[in-house]
């Protein structure tokens, strides 16, 4: 195969035929999950089904209408899925499309973090080959290290979540940034196919029930932008950059991972935004020229430091201690500025391996900036975002010296 490898190549089985794969019906609707149609296998309808699945098999003990369990794994597209909040962080999903696009990692010798990062989220570990004409839409066109059903606890565990609500519609309860980055990724889009954990099959609840449910879950977060609640009927319908609404706080938070917090291994749900509901006391962004990488990776150090100085008791947001989000005994792990996750981070955009802030920030730069639903108001001078949606993908423009991108629409 041509292109990169940096182990032997693994055959890369047909996607979604393999034991412990439940697959979704040829003739599924785009967005509904029709009752009856996962099946043991993850093969075409009618397929006998193997003796043998991988993973889990224990019921949730509540909605049960399309024969779904628990830990089950479900092929789905993109566009299948309905968001569960409000807001990303859109500067964590420019660091990644900064990144996709770029052939930093094929010049160090290693692959693109695309291929790294599908794989990861597929329950297959890390790309193992991909050849010169790969594409993340095309998951037959690059191989990952651990072959379709010999998922182990730990690849399971790093992939996404799903819950399946009235109708068969899927509501994606993690992994937001993640696939709305495959979405926007110049080889993706709304059609690529990915692997997903199920959470729950609350197909058989009514509407009220089921949200009732998701919010006694805590498996949806309904808090905008600015903190300020919303209703289940303001979630998005897409994953897509122009419908949802930027988080600042939540894109800071993303970048003091490993510097002032570890995600635990039993994280709470929406621990980010947990953690960035709490730096609004704290960290005022707008005293910041979040365009400079001077500004930002102040802006950074500020609050991860204040992460670390926390007592480990500190409530922090919905009854949640400091220590229970992964608080950071020592800033940076103990390690100078200059070294650690934040020397790393601070990796300019022209270094053999730039730190992420510098593919996000470089990224925004060069790139149309995508206006958020119309329900916000007009962005205004501390740089909220505003205006009706457009896509992303391929729009180019330049940002004002030393402000906010503004929204852009046509």
């Amino acid at each position: 195969m041509n292109g990169s490898a940096r182990t032997q190549p693994l055959p890369h089985s047909a996607f979604a035929r393999t034991a412990g794969a439940r697959g979704l019906a040829a003739g599924l609707t785009v967005g509904a999950l029709t009752l009856g149609s996962v099946l043991a296998g993850g093969g075409p309808a009618g397929a006998t089904a193997p003796s043998e699945t991988v993973g889990s098999r224990t019921s949730t003990g509540i909605g049960t209408g399309t024969g779904t369990m628990a830990g089950d794994l479900i092929d789905v597209t993109l566009d299948q899925l309905h968001p569960t909040q409000p807001s990303i962080g859109f500067d964590q999903i420019y660091y990644k499309l900064g990144r996709y696009g770029s052939t930093k990692d094929e010049q160090a010798g290693d692959v693109n973090k695309r291929f790294d990062d599908w794989c990861e989220t597929n329950g297959q570990g890390e790309a193992a080959s991909v050849d010169s004409g790969a594409r993340l839409s095309d998951p037959s066109s690059f191989t990952c290290t651990v072959p379709l059903g010999e998922e182990t606890d730990e690849t399971r565990a790093a992939m996404k979540t799903v819950v399946i609500g009235p109708g068969g519609k899927l509501y994606l309860t993690d992994g937001h940034h993640s696939l709305t980055s495959f979405v926007e990724a110049a080889d993706g889009g709304p059609k690529t196919p990915i692997r997903l954990r199920v959470a729950a099959d609350l197909s058989d609840l009514s509407t009220a029930d089921f949200w009732q449910t998701m919010r006694e879950r805590k498996w949806v977060w309904l808090r905008d932008e600015n903190n300020d609640p919303i209703t289940t009927d303001q979630l998005p319908q897409r994953l897509a950059l122009a419908d949802f609404h930027d988080d600042r706080y939540r894109s800071l938070v993303y970048f003091t991972r490993d510097i002032g917090y570890q995600a635990p291994d039993e994280a709470a749900e929406y621990l980010e935004f947990l953690w960035g509901t709490w730096l609004r006391d704290h960290v005022n962004l707008d005293s910041y020229d979040l365009t400079s990488p001077t500004s930002y990776l102040s802006a950074i150090r500020t609050a991860s430091e204040a992460m670390t100085d926390a007592d480990g008791d500190t409530v922090i947001a919905d009854g949640r201690t400091a220590d229970e989000l992964g608080r950071m005994s020592e800033w940076n792990d103990g390690k100078k500025p200059t070294g650690g996750e934040f020397g790393k981070l601070s990796a300019p955009i022209t270094d053999a391996k730039p730190g992420k802030l510098a593919f996000a920030l470089d990224y925004r730069s060069r790139n149309r900036i995508p206006a958020g639903p119309a329900r916000v108001p007009a962005q205004t001078a501390n740089g909220k975002h505003a205006g009706a949606g457009t896509g992303l993908r391929s729009s180019l423009s330049s940002s004002p010296a030393g402000k906010r991108p503004v929204a852009l629409v046509p």
